[in-house]
């Protein structure tokens, strides 16, 4: 008797976690009603303004703390360093000056 409780229980745990799994499936039918009725034609242009506003307000929201993170962590990046290198110049009019040229060097990982 307990072994038939238990199939019956584990039975209804697959259908049910089936039945959630498949639900959030993307539908782009209409269904039974015709798409030239006002209600049908305004219910989804309804929802898709709000599936916009709430998937962009998320998308906001994950860019500006990955935004935010990676400017924090740009400048304790050890992968980079800049070398600073003095080159002197001799302009049109005869001075001689120093320019410096600036090269980014990738540092070996340790």
């Amino acid at each position: 008797m307990a072994m038939k409780f238990y199939r019956l229980f584990l039975a209804g745990i697959v259908s049910l976690s089936s039945g959630l799994l498949l639900v959030g499936c993307a539908n782009t039918e209409y269904g039974h009603t015709s798409p030239y009725h006002p209600g049908p034609v305004v219910g989804k242009a309804v929802g898709n303004a709000a599936g916009v506003v709430a998937g962009n307000a998320a998308g906001l929201g994950v860019g500006v703390v990955e935004g935010a993170a990676a400017g924090v962590a740009a400048p304790f990046d050890p992968s980079y360093h800049m070398v600073r290198h003095w080159k002197t110049e001799t302009t049109s009019d005869g001075r001689v000056i120093q320019v410096p040229v600036d090269i980014l060097v990738h540092c070996c990982p340790v």
